[in-house]
């Protein structure tokens, strides 16, 4: 398989989901909520030039079972 940076890419992706709805399946255990505490990053860059305007709102919520499964899919990646 040829390494490449798209597929980097879609790798980190699917880990970030993957830990997400992992996340999203453990709150029920009191013990693991330190895994499932979601942070949310946001980006919202914006300009108006009195003949165009754009607003872009860009939002990530991380927990760390997301990081684990990002990792996770760097190193599945690698071993490839």
């Amino acid at each position: 398989m040829k390494k490449n940076g798209w597929i980097l890419m879609l790798f980190i992706v699917l880990g970030l989901l993957a830990g997400a709805l992992v996340a999203r399946w453990l709150p029920k255990m009191p013990g693991l909520t330190f895994l499932t505490q979601t942070e949310s990053i946001n980006l919202s860059p914006a300009a108006d030039l009195h003949v165009f305007r754009f607003d872009l709102t860009i939002g990530l919520e991380l927990s760390l079972l997301s990081i684990i499964g990002a990792v996770l899919a760097v190193w599945l990646y690698r071993r490839m």
